[in-house]
């Protein structure tokens, strides 16, 4: 850590999603009600999955990882948000910045690269479904969520070396409530050309899931526009609606961010983050459990199990 960089020893101030008090209130209020309704809600989706046999294959393998990922992702930041309003703080170490970052970004790619898993799992039962057990083996779908981890964890690193290496000498203001690169590299008074550059890697490698969905979807599309009254087909082709609007939502509001110069990034997009860190992981589960039958079975079931223990 360089000598220069006051701010390493001091930490930084977090100003908040919006920075005026009144509406700081009126945001912890709705993250107390968010951050249970996350946890509860994905925690939920997670047993009723290891609970009901028949929901033991891939499909939904791939919807508890996101669920794990969800609760993990709103974790990072949710909790010290929560404490520093109560304590009536708004500061941060340096190390407890970069920790937040490094996990932001890992988490944000880890669940990027699950939602492509899931169409991916999708097309290939719909076009392929003799051959689905091949395609999509017990021990693909290991290695397609450790790859995904991985990726995403390779992805963090770098951003995250590279930022602790700045000096930040002046303002240690972050316009967010969680540390945000983008906030960050706003802040130092170093060189950051090359930081931008690998942020810009890094924002491309989460993007390469997204082509990968809509790819995907073309090509479910197609076949369901073929062959429009095949049962099985319909089926499967209604579970990706669930899938679509989740990753709409997640890539709507990130993209809203990070596809913006630098320069212009304002306490406006704090806002925003708030939908992809905080609103998305808690609707997932919501989305998925409404409109699926057997997770809905799954869910009364598991219910039933603990009203009667």
């Amino acid at each position: 850590m360089k000598e220069g960089n006051q701010s390493s020893t001091l930490g930084f101030i977090l100003l908040g999603i919006t920075g005026q008090q009144q509406q700081e209130d009126v945001f912890f209020i709705l993250f107390l009600f968010i951050y249970p309704s996350t946890l509860i809600g994905n925690l939920l989706i997670i047993l009723a999955i290891h609970s009901d046999i028949r929901l033991h294959n891939p499909m939904y393998f791939f919807l508890a990882n996101l669920s794990f990922v969800d609760i993990l992702f709103s974790s990072v930041t949710v909790p010290k948000m929560l404490a520093n309003h109560l304590l009536g703080s708004k500061t941060i170490s340096f190390e407890e910045c970069l920790t937040q970052m490094y996990f932001m970004i890992a988490l944000a790619t880890t669940d990027s690269y699950i939602l492509a898993v899931m169409a991916y799992d999708r097309v290939v039962a719909i076009s392929c479904p003799l051959h689905y057990t091949i395609f999509i083996s017990p021990r693909s779908c290991f290695l397609l969520v450790v790859g995904s981890w991985v990726i995403a964890n390779a992805s963090a690193l770098p951003n995250v070396l590279l930022t602790s290496s700045l000096s930040f000498c002046g303002n240690q203001e972050v316009a967010n409530f969680y540390c945000d690169i983008s906030s960050l590299l706003k802040l130092s008074c170093s060189d950051i050309h090359f930081n931008v550059q690998m942020m810009h890697i890094g924002v491309g490698v989460f993007c390469v899931p997204l082509m990968c969905i809509i790819i995907s979807y073309v090509l479910v599309f197609s076949i369901v526009l073929r062959v429009p009254s095949t049962k099985g087909v319909l089926k499967a082709f209604s579970t990706c609606g669930s899938h679509f609007t989740v990753v709409s939502l997640y890539y709507g509001t990130v993209m809203g961010v990070y596809f913006c110069p630098l320069t212009s990034y304002s306490q406006k997009d704090a806002v925003i983050t708030v939908m992809y860190t905080a609103v998305t992981p808690m609707l997932n589960p919501f989305i998925y459990s409404m409109r699926n039958q057997d997770m809905k079975a799954a869910l009364r079931k598991l219910f039933s199990k603990r009203i009667s223990s």
